[in-house]
């Protein structure tokens, strides 16, 4: 994870110190919370997730019944003696 340096003031060092102490967790995490939370309420855009990519592919199979198509393409896979 590539590092950076920030400069910020007594105030708000003393508060990023403190709220790290009381969630027990390192004043970077605090810093990549505030980036996160900044970057949705700015709109930028990030990467989609898993949920967003099943939405954005949803109904996209135009060549038939997806579950019959599977079935084809396993059977393709076993071995003839297996088929009988």
């Amino acid at each position: 994870m590539p590092r950076t340096i920030i400069s910020l003031s007594e105030s708000e060092k003393l508060w990023l110190t403190q709220k790290a102490r009381a969630e027990q967790v390192p004043m970077t995490e605090i810093v990549r919370r505030a980036l996160a939370l900044y970057r949705r309420e700015a709109h930028e855009p990030q990467e989609p997730g898993f949920e967003d990519l099943l939405d954005l592919t949803r109904g996209l199979w135009r060549k038939g019944e997806g579950l019959a198509y599977q079935r084809q393409i396993r059977d393709e896979w076993e071995p003839e003696a297996e088929r009988r």
